[in-house]
């Protein structure tokens, strides 16, 4: 009989040096926790003190036999979501994740130009590298997702310009 223990209990923080990585969709996609991503994988910088939150959802259908009765159910759907706040909003890098790589150009020093249209945004790889309790790697990898919804961008005094990001995958 398995015992409760304290030390499968754990926390996250984001991996020292990047925790979140774009790369176009194809790239070769990390096979562990360990192993050093990609030259292809560009750090998305700091994300907000919220972190990264992942909505994992399901959906089924009950089957009714004649008369009514419920006497099963199927999974008709299974979608994950993935929700962080980018606050390096002058990385050419996370511009390109919340606009697009094709409607990003230029750099910091020469001018940033930026583009806001409605070409959808392309599927791509996102790595998140984490850091459990007791020092133990946790790699997310999603070899497919795609921007699906950037939240208010505010311009204020006192608080930092960032973008909060959700991902379809």
């Amino acid at each position: 009989m398995n015992k409760n223990d304290t030390k499968n209990v754990t926390s996250a923080k984001p991996k020292t040096g990047g925790a979140i990585y774009s790369a176009p969709l194809g790239t070769e996609l990390p096979k562990d926790a360990k192993s050093e991503l990609n030259t292809k994988f560009k750090n998305l910088g700091y994300v907000s003190e919220d972190g990264v939150v992942n909505e994992d959802t399901r959906s089924s259908e009950n089957i009714k036999a004649w008369g009514g009765d419920i006497v099963g159910a199927v999974q008709t759907e299974k979608e994950d979501k993935f929700t962080y706040k980018l606050i390096e909003s002058l990385n050419v890098e996370v511009l390109k994740e919340v606009y697009g790589a094709v409607n990003v150009t230029g750099d910091l020093s020469g001018g940033i130009q930026i583009k806001s249209n409605s070409k959808e945004l392309e599927a791509h790889v996102i790595v998140v590298d984490m850091i459990m309790n007791g020092g133990i790697l946790k790699r997310i990898v999603l070899p497919n997702a795609k921007v699906d919804e950037v939240g208010e961008i505010k311009y204020v005094d006192g608080e930092v310009v960032g973008y909060e990001t959700t991902l379809k995958c």
